[in-house]
């Protein structure tokens, strides 16, 4: 079994997949002959040549407007969205077209389109390049949105993504493209979707995150087992359809909850997930339910982008707030 980096996991998942089924094709800026500014699909032109890997114009509406097309002619396009901050030009598209045809329809039309977004800071990138506007396409009806934290759930989540026959948003946290490793399969395997995945049990508390986010949590639930105190830490893989049940399952074990993300803190994803258990698991919680997010301002430039960022150390300090209440 080898052992891949999230941007040669998601390569393989889009590989098999276009091999097994010809209906699968790509589109987006420079995605062929350059293989992506990441480099996510390199080789695959090459391999399936460029009526299948499509370089397209600099014109996000256009490559969504046209993923949506073929998808009504029966293909299944990958449409990519360069990085994160230029999805905003495509809304159009996603949210008032894609997330809406079956609907529309009355279930008789779905669109396997799934649009791949690089997402998230930590890599002192320009303007609109850092990113974290989950809640945005969560709070469409219609949308499917996953995020993978390792290799093996990158390839899993893709290929069910592929083949769920509906929009997906495929979120990938950049900052963690190559810094993880781990064993993924060459064989054909899915992780299922709406399920989200306990990747630490504990005790104390419950750490709940997803994305680059993880990669965090799991280093304060370290920090934290060497002090004495044992956290659960889950990854929520699928932010749209929610498993709100698993981390409420949590809560009732652990009495205490911490929620990391980089989005800004105001309507964020946490503040969702902390009223689902509010409403749930009130009376199984030991102490107030405690956020680490990104701050209400733009996204800074790369000087102060490390400030903006949730690190292990907040998590931890969110954590011994929420033991010692």
């Amino acid at each position: 079994m080898a052992k891949l980096n999230i941007v040669s996991a998601i390569n393989m998942a889009l590989d098999q997949e276009m091999e097994r089924d010809g209906r699968v094709m790509i589109l987006g800026e420079d995605v062929g002959r350059e293989g992506g500014v990441f480099r996510v699909t390199d080789g695959l032109q090459k391999k399936y040549g460029s009526q299948r890997v499509v370089d397209t114009p600099l014109a996000e509406a256009g490559i969504i407007g046209t993923a949506l097309g073929l998808a009504l002619g029966g293909m299944r396009p990958v449409a990519e969205i360069q990085f994160e901050g230029f999805i905003h030009l495509a809304l159009d598209q996603i949210c008032n077209q894609l997330a809406r045809y079956r609907t529309r329809s009355r279930g008789r039309c779905g669109l396997g389109v799934v649009v791949r977004v690089p997402w998230g800071g930590g890599i002192h990138a320009p303007e609109l390049h850092s990113d974290s506007p989950e809640t945005l396409l969560v709070h469409t009806p219609g949308l499917t949105v996953l995020t993978p934290s390792t290799p093996y759930d990158a390839k899993g989540l893709m290929l069910s993504a592929l083949r769920l026959g509906d929009p997906v948003i495929f979120c990938e946290p950049k900052r963690i493209y190559r810094a993880i490793k781990g064993e993924v399969p060459e064989a054909d395997y899915t992780v299922p979707i709406g399920q989200a995945r306990v990747s630490r049990e504990g005790r104390d508390l419950t750490i709940v995150a997803w994305g680059a986010m993880m990669r965090e949590a799991l280093e304060a639930a370290d920090e934290l087992q060497a002090q004495g105190a044992s956290a659960e830490v889950i990854d929520l893989r699928t932010l749209s359809p929610m498993d709100s049940d698993t981390v409420i399952a949590s809560v009732r074990k652990t009495g205490r909850l911490v929620i990391a993300h980089e989005a800004p803190r105001t309507l964020g994803l946490g503040a969702e997930l902390a009223a689902r258990v509010g409403e749930e698991a009130l009376t199984s919680l030991l102490a107030p339910i405690e956020r680490v997010t990104g701050y209400d301002t733009v996204m800074p430039l790369a000087q102060l982008e490390e400030f903006y960022l949730p690190d292990h150390s907040r998590i931890v300090a969110g954590a011994k707030k929420a033991l010692n209440s």
